[in-house]
């Protein structure tokens, strides 16, 4: 035992360099759409093929209790840039930006300020982007093909290219961060099939089949507060959309996958840049979904709502700073969406702005004592047009317990996820369970003031 942990530490100490022959870290951060957390070979999906994020996980760690705290893709985002829950950033509707000032703290500014050359590539989610705020900037988002130059391009292949274009036109003196922003494997939503992949991305599933998840039963649908489960809720809308018949469901699952198959390619020949480039052991590379997404769970689809599928996202950070004896470790600890830019920042060695309400994710994998980390986090989401369409709903979220409230409907729920993982029974009314729901209750007005 004691050779071993010698071994472990003369591993460890060769990855120690003084912190003056140091250059400044890179940054590249990878965040795919609709992407929730159990897409991913690595995190045990047999049927999804994505072999370099598994790598990318194998080489550094990965978070399976990754959240986000707002599951909607222009609040999220705007949470990943500025490190703050949607309640500080006031991001809840499609096409507000963040102002300038308030940009000004975000990650992006930060390093472009400490000298990086910054570039932003794909789905930008937060109003129109403004090109001063980037060194390099192509934004576009909506749709799977598109033109460019006359010549029909699939998005993930443009985000490609654009990506790799930033690596070769970088000035190789500065240190660099590179965000790409997929649109995949986001649903088109005007387009009847929805999920329009790539020809060559089919051989990885011939003859493949999704399983159906056990919560498709129908008594999870029944279970919903009776206003999720109406005809004009919208993820019982975009569940007919999908998922509404076995035929349908195997389809468009399989077409889902092989968007994240095309993100995950995307992902290999940027490492592969990086590696030819000779900075790969110098750069930072995080990848996050921005929101999970239900695959017709409780007979919904897409994401906003509360339970797991939504709201639990993909998180691999590989860090060259890391331990090599270490790495591909799994760390259980709750990470959010808002966890990112304070990582970023410290990584760049800049001060994190007392803005930024996530915590920095290194120290949990870098030092030997782990800090003290949370055990809960707070969950909000805006109504999106109406209340019977997208209801706001808030909610405690611990390992243990979750308190919903929807408060358009004064609905609660409880759920005790040791005894109910699969969030089905409503204990509210359940008198046993009384002081819990007080204390909960109290903690969500808690969250609620300590947010703004």
């Amino acid at each position: 035992m004691r050779m071993a942990l010698l071994v472990l530490i003369v591993l460890c100490l060769r990855n120690v360099t003084r912190a003056d022959e140091v250059a400044p870290l890179n940054v590249v951060l990878l965040v795919s759409d609709d992407q929730r957390w159990d897409a991913l070979g690595a995190a045990g999906n047999e049927v999804i093929h994505t072999p370099h994020l598994d790598r990318l996980a194998a080489e550094g760690v990965r978070f399976p209790q990754a959240f986000v705290t707002t599951s909607i893709c222009m609040t999220s985002r705007a949470s990943i840039l500025t490190g703050q829950y949607m309640s500080r950033h006031g991001i809840t509707q499609f096409g507000r930006p963040i102002p300038p000032a308030d940009f000004a703290e975000t990650y992006t500014a930060l390093l472009r300020d400490a000298g990086y050359w910054t570039g932003f590539v794909g789905k930008y989610g937060v109003g129109r982007v403004r090109p001063e705020d980037f060194d390099f900037v192509t934004a576009y988002e909506g749709r799977h093909w598109m033109e460019v130059d006359g010549q029909k391009i699939h998005i993930t292949e443009r985000n490609a290219q654009d990506a790799l274009a930033f690596l070769e036109e970088r000035p190789k003196e500065q240190p660099f961060l590179l965000s790409v922003s997929f649109f995949a494997p986001h649903a088109e939503d005007r387009a009847p099939e929805q999920y329009l992949p790539q020809e060559w991305s089919a051989r990885y599933y011939e003859g493949a089949r999704v399983p159906e998840s056990p919560l498709m039963d129908p008594s999870y649908l029944e279970a919903l507060p009776p206003f999720l489960a109406q005809p004009e809720n919208e993820g019982r809308v975009r569940f007919h959309w999908r998922f509404d018949t076995p035929q349908r469901y195997q389809e468009y699952m399989i077409n889902y996958f092989r968007l994240i198959t095309e993100v995950d390619q995307v992902v290999g020949r940027i490492v592969q840049r990086l590696q030819e480039q000779d900075v790969y052991e110098n750069t930072l590379i995080i990848f996050i979904g921005d929101n999970g997404y239900f695959h017709a769970e409780r007979g919904l689809a897409d994401k906003w709502y509360p339970y797991e599928e939504s709201i639990r996202v993909p998180l691999i950070l590989r860090d060259p700073r890391q331990c090599s004896a270490e790495r591909g470790a799994v760390f259980e600890q709750m990470a959010l969406n808002i966890d990112l830019a304070p990582t970023i920042v410290a990584a760049a060695g800049l001060p994190v702005p007392e803005r930024m309400q996530g915590q920095d994710l290194a120290p949990l994998y870098l030092e030997p004592e782990p800090p003290v980390w949370r055990n809960e986090f707070f969950y909000e989401h805006p109504t999106i047009t109406r209340r019977e369409r997208i209801p706001t709903s808030l909610a405690v979220v611990r390992r243990d317990w979750k308190y919903v409230l929807w408060p358009e409907w004064d609905y609660e729920q409880l759920f005790d996820l040791q005894a109910d993982p699969t969030e089905k029974t409503n204990l509210v009314d359940d008198p046993d369970y009384a002081a819990k729901l007080e204390e909960l209750r109290r903690r969500l007005h808690q969250w609620q003031e300590r947010v703004q």
